[in-house]
């Protein structure tokens, strides 16, 4: 098993820019060979999003992870968090 995890940090005005960004994310990974779950959360306590995505190994995940972020490679990204966001890879403890 393993997890890609990633902590946005969206400006206010550029909330739903960034949630929609990664909705095209999610729709772009559907049926990629080893996706077990994708999706986009909201922190109840604070105003980051969640992108956490299982996968049936590390290897899947990088094998298809240049397609799926291409969908987004022309967002403006930068121009939309206060921060990068934290992008954390974990496996099981």
């Amino acid at each position: 098993m393993f997890v890609h995890l990633v902590v946005h940090y969206p400006k206010p005005e550029h909330h739903d820019d960034v949630l929609a960004s990664m909705h095209r994310v999610d729709a772009a990974a559907q049926g990629a060979a080893g996706l077990i779950r994708i999706g986009a959360w909201r922190d109840a306590k604070s105003d980051r999003l969640i992108g956490l995505a299982m996968w049936e190994s590390q290897e899947a995940f990088e094998a298809a992870a240049p397609g799926i972020f291409a969908v987004v490679a022309d967002d403006p990204l930068t121009d939309w968090w206060t921060k990068p966001p934290d992008s954390m890879h974990l496996h099981p403890a």
